[in-house]
């Protein structure tokens, strides 16, 4: 059984109109969501084994203070195949994982990130800014893992629904 975790990047800024979309940082909500978001996963024993990001310097800066609040210990993995990716590009990149790991997280952006959540949910689900789904997947193996892979939706949390 292999989880996947798929985070969506944190609420972002738009004050800079001549900063190019690929360089737009976090909001002060999103440096104060993605850091709540990490918290969680910690008191829930979920620290994934490997983040994975979008090269997006919002969703890098999403994966640092996660990963700061959560105690992930190890390299953050950075691509820009995630940046507005389809849910095979996802799938095609966490295939080729390691099966040493067990837990993977992704960090990216709508619409991908509701699409690749709905592969596994059977049904569409809102994801918010800094929203965070856990996947249970029915593999051993990460290469076995592809559009027909089954997969279960356990959680799905949204930092303005926390407490």
């Amino acid at each position: 059984m292999k989880t996947l975790l798929v985070l969506r990047h944190a609420k972002s800024s738009w004050s800079n109109n001549q900063l190019a979309d690929h360089d737009r940082p976090l909001k002060a909500r999103g440096r104060r969501d993605a850091p709540r978001i990490g918290q969680l996963v910690s008191d829930n024993d979920l620290v994934p084994d490997l983040i994975i990001s979008s090269s997006a310097r919002r969703a890098v800066d999403t994966a640092l203070l996660f990963a700061q609040a959560s105690g992930y210990e190890f390299e953050i993995e950075t691509t820009r195949d995630f940046y507005h990716a389809s849910p095979e590009t996802y799938l095609e990149y966490i295939s080729l994982l390691s099966d040493e790991i067990d837990r993977v997280m992704v960090v990216g952006h709508n619409p991908g990130m509701e699409e690749l959540v709905e592969e596994f949910a059977d049904s569409w689900v809102r994801m918010p800014t800094a929203a965070l789904a856990e996947i249970r997947l029915e593999i051993e193996k990460w290469n076995d893992l592809d559009e027909n892979t089954e997969g279960t939706l356990v959680n799905l949390w949204i930092p303005r629904e926390l407490a």
